[in-house]
């Protein structure tokens, strides 16, 4: 039996890897190390609790004498866990530095000592920065603009210097937007989504011509697993979705859905150092043979149907949801 920690596991992306690796592997045993913040939420992960194959631990990764007791019983750490909302950390950054830098520190010292298989270590493609043109890869220089992606970058960095230092096996994992069931209703197409269902305006940043690369998150999960089963130690893998568009047309593909029309967007003010365009390529990914299945269109179809049928899910987060001032 291979035994997994998964640190942030009743997240968004956390819950729906577990979902996936239980589904499709038989041989492993799950402890989910989750906080339950605001975005973490237990009912994600419920289902799982009468599979004697998951545990469920209510921690924080900043815990060193809790992460020490967890680590050096498990094969392999894929750490989730993370403040992840731009518009949180703008407002104050705290969180996202104890969480993100400090919290991903504990995990790699205890690691360091446990001796473990497999360190995989989540980010984003905001670490980058924003261009114009063309496609970030592996081997870009990182210029994060939020302290959210900087945040990110640090713990990205600090990951890789575990590897060359102190050879813990870390391969860190950089996705481009995910999207699907089971995320928070703060996020863009979640917010969308739930505001149209009660018949509310959409409130989209500036001109709405900033662009994001979106993968839905059964996509990205099979990649985890992919760079699980056939990555390296001391790598970096972009996981691209291969799906830009500027969040203007983002929004009139999710307005269509609804049958509604441009009245129901409400344009607000932009964010401060609002990125224009973030763009990578998974060419190292695809060298392991894996393949993007999904179709934009029908993920979001499929989404906005998950939203509409799992109303009890969502209603009572939306007060905790930071939604745009």
């Amino acid at each position: 039996m291979t035994r997994f920690l998964i640190t942030g596991g009743s997240g968004f992306i956390g819950s729906n890897f577990i979902r996936h690796i239980l589904k499709n592997q038989r041989e492993i045993l799950v402890t989910n190390l989750d906080k339950l913040t605001y975005a973490g939420n237990r009912e994600n992960t419920k289902e799982f609790e009468s599979d004697a194959r998951y545990e469920f631990v209510h921690g924080d990764i900043c815990d060193a004498k809790q992460v020490g007791q967890l680590v050096p019983k498990v094969d392999v750490v894929v750490h989730f866990a993370a403040e992840s909302h731009v518009d949180r950390s703008i407002d104050s950054a705290h969180d996202f530095v104890q969480t993100n830098v400090l919290g991903t520190n504990t995990l790699l010292e205890v690691a360091k000592r446990s001796k473990i298989k497999r360190f995989i270590h989540f980010s984003t493609d905001e670490v980058y920065g924003s261009r114009r043109e063309g496609s970030f890869a592996e081997v870009d220089a990182l210029n994060p603009s939020s302290p959210y992606s900087a945040s990110k970058a640090g713990s990205d960095l600090l990951a890789l210097a575990y590897w060359k230092t102190h050879k813990v096996p870390v391969t860190v994992i950089r996705s481009s937007n995910n999207f699907g069931p089971y995320q928070f209703p703060e996020k863009a197409i979640p917010l969308f989504i739930t505001n149209l269902i009660d018949g509310k305006k959409i409130p989209l940043y500036g001109k709405g011509e900033n662009v994001r690369d979106w993968i839905f998150v059964e996509d990205c999960t099979r990649a985890t697993e992919t760079i699980l089963e056939r990555g390296l130690p001391g790598e970096i893998y972009n996981v691209a979705g291969y799906s830009e568009m500027n969040n203007l047309e983002l929004t009139k593909m999710i307005l269509r859905e609804f049958d509604r029309d441009e009245r129901f967007i409400e344009y607000v003010a932009d964010r401060p150092a609002h990125d224009f365009r973030y763009s990578i390529q998974a060419k190292k990914l695809a060298g392991l043979g894996f393949v993007v299945k999904s179709n934009m269109r029908e993920r979001l179809r499929q989404t906005i149907q998950w939203y509409r049928e799992h109303e009890e899910w969502w209603r009572p987060l939306k007060k905790d949801a930071y939604t745009v001032k």
